[in-house]
């Protein structure tokens, strides 16, 4: 299969037509690129998990053209419908009880269903010229870094998908957010742009839980295959692990040094705040600290230091506020691995 790019002008209509005959089709959303198909058809939807190698016990999001889909793929509530006439179209995932219009295979056999309905314009009017919900989980190998632009899904899935509409980079660079309505409380089962403050005016929030029961619940995901490591004992302000840091990290002993520091010729570092000095590669996620460009770059930072052929990504904590929490939570699944 030769996997084709096209641009979002001419992609609305070949994507709904794959759609329309049980085909699989890389879209953009807001939040990262995902793999679509037919969520109402569960021969579509067996092409996602192939596609991506993803085990059958991981359910997929089912994005919404419309809001009166709503109530025909869930059992809703009044709390249920404030938020989502609030949050959607954006980067916010309800788990709401399923009807019987959605089938086994895209809730892993579970009584809910996620569902979303995506800002991003190319999105939308696919979903509008389809017509039904689409199942789009991130369009990557199962476990691996999300794609935040149309390069990145042919990285991942080239000869294994027939199309990709690219609709540039995605603005927010994180998956979205998923929240469980479980009696009048909000629980939520993964961090995103919508924060634990967004969601506090709507009732009480419990803080994120694992939950296989949401996408994306595992212990272990978001992985590059560098093995990565989260410096919690810090870099000190010259940007390098000192000597004592690096006894404390086994794995990262210095290989060298310069100036009397040492040096990590085959490590790269992930950076929040520091320069990164004596490290082979340097990706800085904002160098205005700002939490929200930092979301966006993550993945795409992650990629590169993940093909610089290093032995070890070493990553520096970001503030766990707002956003921050979402960073943090998948920078916890990469590490995970």
């Amino acid at each position: 299969m030769k996997t084709y790019i096209v641009d979002a002008a001419e992609g609305i209509a070949p994507a709904s037509a794959l759609l329309s005959v049980g085909g699989v089709v890389a879209l953009p959303t807001e939040t990262v690129y995902g793999l679509g198909a037919d969520a109402l058809n569960p021969a579509a939807c067996a092409k996602i998990f192939e596609a991506k190698d993803r085990p059958l016990y991981d359910p997929l999001i089912v994005h919404l053209p419309d809001l009166e889909w709503l109530e025909k793929l869930a059992v809703t509530s009044s709390v249920a419908l404030r938020l989502a006439e609030h949050f959607w179209p954006g980067p916010f995932t309800l788990v709401l009880p399923r009807t019987t219009l959605v089938p086994d295979l895209v809730t892993s056999g579970q009584e809910t269903v996620a569902v979303r309905m995506s800002a991003h314009p190319v999105f939308q009017a696919v979903a509008r010229a389809f017509g039904k919900p689409i199942a789009a989980p991130s369009a990557n190998r199962f476990g691996r870094i999300s794609p935040t632009c149309a390069d990145h899904v042919v990285e991942e899935l080239d000869g294994r998908i027939p199309l990709v509409v690219d609709g540039g980079p995605c603005a927010h660079g994180v998956e979205s957010t998923i929240v469980l309505m479980r009696g009048h409380g909000l629980h939520i089962l993964r961090n995103g742009p919508v924060t634990h403050e967004d969601l506090a005016r709507f009732g009480t929030v419990r803080d994120s839980v694992t939950d296989i029961s949401a996408p994306g619940g595992l212990t272990s995901h978001y992985a590059p295959r560098t093995p990565l490591v989260i410096c919690d004992v810090g870099v000190n302000p010259a940007g390098s692990l000192d000597v004592e840091q690096a006894s404390r990290l086994p794995a990262l002993q210095p290989t060298g040094s310069r100036d009397g520091r040492p040096t990590f010729p085959a490590v790269g570092l992930l950076a929040w705040s520091h320069s990164g000095e004596g490290f082979a590669v340097v990706e800085h996620l904002s160098k205005t600290r700002d939490l929200r460009e930092a979301a966006a770059n993550l993945y795409g930072a992650m990629r590169r230091l993940d093909a610089a052929g290093l032995e070890r990504i070493v990553v520096e904590p970001v503030p766990e506020t707002g956003l921050g929490v979402a960073i943090m939570e998948r920078l916890r699944k990469a590490a995970a691995r």
